[in-house]
């Protein structure tokens, strides 16, 4: 949920989000199929709040939450809802996007969520007042990184690392973009794709979706327990 790449390779779409967490948080449930509102999803679940920061329903849309939404916030709780549980409310309705623009998110922490949905893609960000839609380029490639975790300049440097990589693998396959987010800037363990700051917040699994005609791959990777997930099926 801090770490979200697009990448638009060989036919494929894929998707990949590393997830940083306090260490004290339980460890995610693995990704398993759920049936919410008649629609299957596959998504790692968060056993505290029984959220998801990412989730792939039966159609192939793909919808990845990451904390904060333009710049750091103020964690000013108690807040009305989790943000994991809003990710499932969204990919369970008809059509994320459209839900996006009627729910109500008072009371709700600021984020940022990456929609790819009927091959389109969308930055969408509730910053505690204003929900922001922004439409992007499917053809291109793209990076985020946690306002909450990476100030702007480090964000900046994020962004050059992941565009320095594409330039050095142009087709980059779904393996190479798994490598990509484990391995770059290893030794950078406050700002390298994978942190470890202190052993109070680090790094705690790699989950990527790759799409490609009418198939859905999903991997999970448990940096922690060191165990991995994968799963595919035919989309709708």
């Amino acid at each position: 949920m801090c770490t979200v790449s697009f990448v638009a390779s060989n036919g494929k779409t894929i998707i990949t989000s590393n997830r940083d967490e306090k260490v004290i948080r339980p460890s995610a449930i693995e990704p398993k199929n759920y049936l919410i509102n008649n629609k299957n999803i596959i998504f790692p679940k968060d056993s505290k709040a029984g959220g998801t920061w990412f989730a792939v329903d039966e159609s192939g849309t793909v919808l990845v939450l990451l904390n904060g939404a333009n710049e750091k916030h103020h964690h000013r709780p108690p807040y009305r809802k989790s943000r994991g549980l809003i990710v499932l409310d969204m990919i369970s309705s008809l059509s994320p996007i459209v839900f996006w623009k009627e729910i109500d998110l008072a009371d709700i922490e600021p984020f940022t969520i990456v929609l790819f949905e009927n091959n389109k893609l969308f930055q969408l960000r509730w910053d505690g007042g204003d929900k922001e839609t922004t439409p992007l380029d499917v053809k291109k490639n793209h990076v985020w990184s946690s306002t909450t975790l990476y100030q702007k300049d480090i964000r900046k440097i994020r962004s050059e690392w992941f565009y320095a990589f594409l330039e050095s693998n142009p087709n980059a396959s779904e393996d190479e973009m798994l490598y990509f987010h484990r391995y770059t800037e290893e030794e950078n363990q406050e700002n390298g794709l994978v942190v470890n700051r202190n052993e109070i917040l680090r790094t705690l699994s790699i989950t990527q979706a790759v799409l490609e005609e009418n198939k859905a791959t999903i991997l999970h990777y448990d940096l922690i327990a060191n165990k991995d997930f994968e799963t595919s099926f035919i989309t709708i």
